[in-house]
Formats: C-alpha cells, structure tokens, sequence
C-alpha cells in the first residue's frame, strides 16, 4: 500500500477506499466456496470457527471507522466484548453465541456501507482534528491490514479441515524452478535504516532507525523440503544435540518426527494441502515446521537462523544503508517477484522468482514462506504504543518469536520488508519456514 499521493491531507482518500475494496474482495471470494457448515465448525482448538474472525474484522472496523471517528455503532458493548480476541482465547470461540454466516455477512456489509460513507464525507478540518489517526489515512490502512491478515488466518484454518473436501485456494501453477546458483549470498558489515516510516506501517515498524550490523552470510533461497528430508534422515529429530532444551521437551512431548502435515509414502514423503495428499515437491520451501525445528534444522547445517536485523538488512539495504520498500525497490510486487495470495496457493519453487532478488542477491524474502529469525520479538528502539497497545506492546518479550518475509497466502498489500509478524516457537499450523544465515 502506497498513502503517499501528493495532494493535500486528503490526498490518501481513494486509496483508502481502493485498499478496503481489496481486503473485502479477497476476503469473500475465498470465503464463497466453502460449505456454511465448515463455516460455522471450529477445526482445530489453535484456531476461530471461521465465522468468528468474519465478524470480528466487521466490528474492528466498526470500532475503528465508525465510533473511534465520532460516529455511533452499529452494535455495542456485548458485540465488543463477543469479538474481542484478548478476552475469548481461540479455543473458547466456539461455545459463544456467535452470529451465524447470513448474519455475519449482512454485519459486515451494514459496516462497510457506513464506513465508507464516513470516509465520502470526511473533511480538511476533521483531518486535522484527528490527527495521527487520519495522518495519511492511517487507520484505514491498519483496518484494511487487518482484514487482509485475517484472510490468510481463514486460509491456515481452511488447511486444518478434515471433516469436508476444502477446493484449494489459488489454482496457478507456480513458475518453475530455475538451477540453483551459489548456496548463499554475502552481505557486508555496517549501518542499514531498519524500520519504517511509511503512513500505514504498524507501531511496531516504528521508528525507523541505524543498526550495524557485522558482515555475514545468508541463504540465497529458503531451505526446501528436499533439505529438510535429508535432515529427518539423517536423524535430525533424535539428535539430542541439535535442539534447544525447550525444543527438545517439547519434541518429545508431542512426539514431533517432521513438519505438520507430512506422512512417509512408500520411499518419499507426502503432504496434505487442504485435504489432498501430494508427494512433495523437493524445490519448495518447507513449511509448517515451528521456530524450534527450524533451529534445529539450521544447527545440522552448521549454521544458524538470522537475527531480525540480519533479515530485514538482507531484504532490503542498498549500498549506501538505505531501505527499500521492496527487495527489489518501489515497484509494487507482481507475479514475477513475489510469489502472494491468491496466485499459486502454494509456494513456489526456489528460483522461481528472480526478478524479486534483494540487492545482495537474496531471493524469495517476500512471499512463498514466512520466515523464523532468532530474534524475540521487542520493541524498537523508542517506540510508542499506537493507537492501542493491544497490537504490539502486550507481546513483546522471549515468549514470541519474530517471523519476517509473508507466505503464499499473504496479499500484497499486508506485507512488506519492515512488517513484523510474531508467534510462539511451538506454533506449525501458521505458512512458516527459514533460511540459514553464518558469520561471516
């Protein structure tokens, strides 16, 4: 998303609307196929009945364009209180008096209509008078974010379906790999701007601010499920030696021996992609593996996962320290620099994509996988909880890890190099994989 339209503090307007039509869009078009009662069923206690997070983005929007605008709800304190993600814990969604698919749909349509024609009506002097709410449309980005975050929510639930045959999302196949080149890339040591200063990033992208980092190597790909085989087979999940001690309890106590959703089929493996087992493609990314198989995985390669820092620098900083938006640059990304929803429904094969190449010659760091760094997720250095603490601040700390990149099931418009996602070590249903990174 781009709010940076020359024109006056209401310069961002059209592209407000044009992000919310977007987020909806998508959001119903993956939702329209799927059988009302698959709707209706929660799946897996990690995750929402779905029809739960289709009314929760409509009363997030109507609690952020609508009252927080000054107007009257829709709804009030006992719809607040049925949505509210820090008050039911996911596994508790279910036994609430939910709304039911018709009238979610219809809730989130009176809220789009009324959203909508407050923005049609916004003014100059209501801008002002708003301030860094309406700064550069603001929480419209971070509404129309929101909504498309929950899209690929729904699609990770979607995926942990086993009571009805779920039609795969996407449909295009993926480009072909291309021969791999060198295994890694080189990136040198010194200062990069880490961070954002763009009108719609999050609070936790802020500020934007100088980190030296030490010269190092990173992974040119993610690491492939061919890679990943060869770690399982050479006994990677019974090595002792190779996991953190909490990773290695929590190996044995869920009795972990390859990502979710693999099985062994005869001499291979196969995995399940929303219902249908498929033998897996060794060029792809591995998925649904948890942060502590991927540290595991990196320690067998004798290497280890980026930090944050050495992530985003690898992404995005030029020569001179300077970020991009995009590994690339500017350009918005296409389907031959990223691989994002609704393409493929799947992730692309490493090299598919070169056009999308970082400046150090990095590839696929956006889309295809989200990716494990070996950081907590923390603030940055003065950041500033904004415009509520529950986004980011509550989570801050070692019980989270930070995952950088965006997968498949990402749109184009909820990620970028600085946009920071955040989950616990133990977490696979999420579209999360790696790469490997050493000192140099």
């Amino acid at each position: 998303m781009d709010a940076r339209e020359p024109g006056g503090p209401l310069a961002w307007r059209d592209r407000a609307q044009e992000a919310l039509g977007a987020a909806r869009r998508r959001l119903l078009d993956l939702l329209r196929p799927v059988p009302a009662e698959v709707l209706a069923t929660q799946h897996s206690p990690l995750m929402s009945p779905p029809v739960w997070d289709l009314a929760h983005v409509a009363n997030y929007e109507e609690q952020w364009l609508i009252r927080a605008l000054g107007r009257p709800g829709l709804t009030g304190a006992a719809t607040d209180q049925l949505y509210d993600a820090f008050r039911n814990p996911r596994k508790t969604r279910a036994a609430l008096p939910l709304l039911g698919v018709p009238e979610a749909l219809a809730y989130a349509e009176r809220v789009r209509g009324a959203s909508l024609q407050i923005l049609g009506g916004l003014d100059e002097a209501e801008v002002e008078r708003q301030g860094e709410l309406l700064s550069g449309g603001f929480v419209y980005g971070m509404v129309a974010q929101h909504e498309q975050q929950h899209v690929e929510t729904l699609i990770a639930t979607l995926q942990l379906v086993t009571s009805a045959w779920i039609e795969p999302p996407g449909g295009a196949l993926p480009p072909r790999a291309r021969p791999e080149r060198t295994r890694e890339v080189h990136v040198p040591a010194g200062p990069f701007w880490m961070g954002s200063d763009h009108p719609w990033a999050y609070d936790n992208e802020r500020p934007r601010h100088r980190v030296e980092v030490p010269a190092f190597f990173i992974d040119r790909f993610p690491v492939t499920c061919g890679e990943y085989a060869a770690f399982i087979e050479d006994g990677g999940y019974r090595r002792r030696e190779l996991w953190a001690e909490a990773g290695w309890a929590h190996r044995q106590a869920e009795s972990l021996e390859h990502p979710l959703f693999w099985r062994r089929a005869g001499g291979g493996w196969e995995r399940r992609r929303f219902g249908l087992w498929e033998p897996i493609d060794g060029a792809e990314p591995v998925c649904h593996v948890c942060w502590y198989e991927a540290d595991a995985c990196a320690r067998w390669s004798g290497r280890r996962l980026p930090t944050e820092a050495e992530w985003e620098k690898a992404a995005s900083s030029t020569e001179d320290g300077g970020p991009r938006r995009w590994p690339w640059g500017e350009a918005p990304p296409d389907a031959g620099r990223a691989n994002l929803w609704p393409a493929s429904g799947r992730p692309a094969p490493v090299g598919a994509l070169p056009g999308g190449a970082s400046p150090c010659g990095a590839e696929q760091m956006v889309g295809d996988v989200w990716e494990w760094t070996a950081s907590d997720f923390q603030p940055y250095p003065g950041f500033r909880a904004f415009p509520y603490a529950e986004y980011s601040a509550v989570f801050f700390g070692p019980e989270y890890k930070t995952l950088r990149g965006g997968s498949w099931a990402v749109a184009p418009d909820a990620v970028s190099t600085t946009f920071r996602n955040w989950d616990y070590p133990i977490r696979r249903q999420i579209f999360a994989g790696f790469r490997c990174a050493r000192d140099a």
